[in-house]
């Protein structure tokens, strides 16, 4: 048998293995903490050790650009609803709608700045169309959570991640004091933001609140139903990704609060772990049923280069990183999210930022695929040793 048709075969092989082992279970991710947070939250089974020897290794191709998504230029034409340039684009599912957030939003000349705007996807399977964005009276999009606008105190509000709570949507927050130099900015404090009218009007809540120095600036959140995971990272872009989770019922208590300390849950945000080395910029996770494996995407500042890594639990251990897309073809790259909801079988597709001149948010997508493993070498070259005597 060739080499070829050896790695085809032991794809296949791996291929009907996940088709056969794709049921979730119930795996309890309670550890060695005090046991405040005791939920045992359903999760996707996770190969077993024998699984995972016979499982290809997943790869991620070169990402191509689907669309520009926003800007006067792009197929949606924002500048309807005087968006001309805006960034990040990270999404979450809310009453059968997709929906995508943004952060600072200019009209045109960088003119009417506003902190946070949305949009709401009319066919995300297709052409990515923005149905509606949320907007004021003039029409424009609006201002989602109000800031300050007061460099020093608070420069801004940005929105870094959403969720849905069935009626109430969800929004994490950092609350920028000061942007500084390239990849790195100060901030206040960090929050959770709320709306009960499908994103018409905003509450920061009074309670769920981290001063600075949590960790958990900027945050992608995991819903597994009771449990809400939140991988957090730090102010700018050269922190360690950690990780926590409380129950659902209590998201706006912070002190209800568990952070993995590489054994366990703990109370002590302090004692969290880094799951993923530093540096990671903005992030996102998502789960591949086809894969059996969560995927993690973020921007590493200092390869100037948008990364994957992949794990099948989300404690990890995560893999190494791959290159995802890279700034010598896409300049100032930044803010990769997952699109969620999303199979994730071939390919996976996320929005992309780019800076200066572009100032935009773009679809795009990456080839996923499993690498042979190297046993097929090793059975080519017995059948052709069998063949020779």
């Amino acid at each position: 048998m060739s080499f070829r048709l050896a790695a085809i075969g032991i794809s296949i092989a791996a291929g009907m293995l996940l088709a056969n082992t794709q049921a979730p279970a119930r795996q309890s991710m309670q550890g060695a903490g005090d046991g405040n947070v005791a939920l045992d939250a359903v999760l996707p089974a996770a190969p077993t050790p024998e699984e995972t020897s016979a499982i290809a290794k997943l790869r991620v191709g070169s990402a191509e650009m689907i669309q520009q998504l926003t800007g006067p230029n792009s197929a949606n034409k924002t500048d309807r609803w005087n968006v001309y340039g805006t960034d990040l684009g990270h999404m979450f599912r809310h009453k059968d709608a997709l929906y995508m957030v943004f952060g600072d939003t200019y009209g045109p000349g960088g003119n009417a700045w506003r902190s946070s705007t949305m949009a709401r996807i009319a066919d995300p399977l297709s052409s990515f169309d923005f149905a509606q964005m949320i907007k004021g009276p003039d029409g424009n999009a609006k201002e989602l959570i109000r800031s300050a606008k007061v460099p020093g105190i608070e420069w801004t509000v940005i929105p870094t991640n959403g969720i849905s709570l069935g009626e109430r949507m969800v929004l994490h927050y950092m609350s920028v004091r000061m942007w500084t130099s390239d990849g790195q900015w100060l901030v206040r404090r960090s929050g959770l933001a709320y709306s009960d009218d499908d994103g018409q009007t905003w509450h920061r809540s009074p309670t769920a609140v981290w001063p600075n120095g949590s960790g958990f600036e900027q945050v992608a959140f995991v819903d597994l139903g009771e449990m809400i995971y939140t991988f957090g990272i730090p102010e700018g872009r050269f922190g360690e990704v950690r990780l926590r989770r409380a129950k659902r019922d209590d998201i706006f208590d912070p002190a209800a609060y568990r952070y993995w300390d590489g054994s366990g849950w703990v109370s002590d945000h302090h004692s969290a772990a880094a799951v993923v080395p530093a540096p990671a910029g903005e992030l996102s996770v998502a789960w591949s049923e086809p894969h059996r494996r969560w995927l993690m995407m973020y921007l590493d500042e200092t390869q100037a280069a948008i990364v994957l890594r992949t794990a099948t639990e989300l404690v990890g251990p995560w893999s190494e990183p791959q290159t995802v897309a890279e700034a010598s073809n896409y300049p100032g790259l930044y803010a990769p999210y997952i699109v969620p909801g999303e199979t994730l079988d071939d390919s996976v597709r996320f929005t992309m930022s780019r800076w200066k001149p572009l100032y935009n948010v773009f679809l795009m997508r990456a080839p996923l695929h499993f690498e042979a493993p190297i046993v097929a070498a090793a059975e080519d070259e017995a059948s052709t040793e069998s063949t020779s005597n």
